[in-house]
């Protein structure tokens, strides 16, 4: 008992004590981390990279490689300073024949960095290859579309103008093979829902392979009426065009039932005397054919939702 109360009496510190005992701890880490920055190491470092090239007339169709990795040597102080990362410029590799330049080995990679890595060695690349794929930059206008499959409109409710894009084409820059393989007129997807009002909104306009595109400008305004839609069944009175001589088709009917849907405020401009199924006889050959008709006198943005085909014979 008494050999514990002894242990106990040697380890017992009042603050003062304490206090000495921690700068003394303190002390000596500093020492031995500085002492260890003064020696040499190898190891393995990611450094942050950087193409030069003439940007003005080459641009990337991929992503550029952003790091390379080495196995390097040299003293405490540098690789703590690259090990961190702080202010660390990149290294840079001249890229002198863009359309030329399709890859770097590893091998080829020291060449490049033996004056920008000061105070430190490179004894190998780990980093395999380096893929470059830059390509000549241009540009072209491309005319602008909508995508009419991308118009969510409230059920019951319908187009009731032209679509208006404005500006109605664009200035694209960037990697000729993305340019000219850009299809035109491009569509513009509206990305809203439901709508049911006057729509006037600025829509992003959307290419492939955009990262490596810029566009004048980037978004245009898209401007349309919508309307409430109203359901009517009529018929149509059939109307035979273009019939060669001496020739009478022979049809099963004169009217033509169908329905059709008109926008609301475009009502008092329907007249059911005025609309027609028009069949073409030119568009038809000889014998026993089932033809769809063409539908003409329908208000402005009015819709056929039905009608019957009909069979002719000549």
């Amino acid at each position: 008992m008494k050999l514990i109360n002894s242990i106990f009496s040697v380890l017992r510190f009042n603050r003062r004590n304490w206090r000495a005992v921690v700068l003394c701890i303190f002390a000596a880490t500093v020492f031995w981390f500085l002492n260890a920055l003064n020696k040499t190491y190898t190891t393995n470092l990611t450094f942050p990279l950087t193409f030069e090239y003439d940007r003005q007339s080459f641009v990337p169709v991929k992503s550029l490689p952003k790091d390379i990795r080495l196995n390097v040597t040299g003293n405490g102080w540098s690789l703590f300073r690259r090990s961190t990362g702080v202010k660390i410029p990149p290294l840079e590799i001249p890229v002198e024949r863009p359309m030329e330049t399709k890859k770097i080995v590893a091998s080829n990679l020291p060449q490049y960095f033996s004056n920008q890595l000061e105070g430190l060695e490179i004894n190998h690349v780990l980093t395999d290859t380096l893929y470059v794929n830059l390509e000549p930059k241009t540009g072209r206008w491309i005319k602008l579309t909508l995508d009419s499959s991308s118009l969510k409109i409230k059920k019951g409710y319908g187009l009731a103008s032209f679509i208006s894009i404005m500006p109605d084409s664009i200035f694209v820059e960037g990697p000729r093979p993305i340019i000219d393989g850009i299809p035109e007129p491009v569509g513009i997807v509206v990305p809203f829902g439901n709508i049911d009002e006057h729509f006037m909104e600025d829509v992003e306009v959307q290419l492939p392979s955009s990262d490596f595109l810029k566009r004048h400008p980037p978004t245009v305004a898209v401007m349309f009426d919508v309307e409430k839609m109203v359901i009517v069944n009529d018929s149509a009175t059939l109307v035979i065009s273009n019939v060669p001589a001496n020739v009478w088709p022979v049809i099963g009917r004169k009217k033509l039932p169908l329905k059709i849907s008109v926008p609301e405020n475009m009502m008092n401009r329907f007249k059911p005397d005025s609309l027609k199924a028009i069949i073409d006889v030119k568009k038809i050959r000889k014998g026993e054919k089932v033809v769809l008709p063409a539908i003409t006198g329908l208000p402005p943005y009015a819709k056929v939702l039905h009608l019957d085909s009909v069979k002719v014979k000549f």
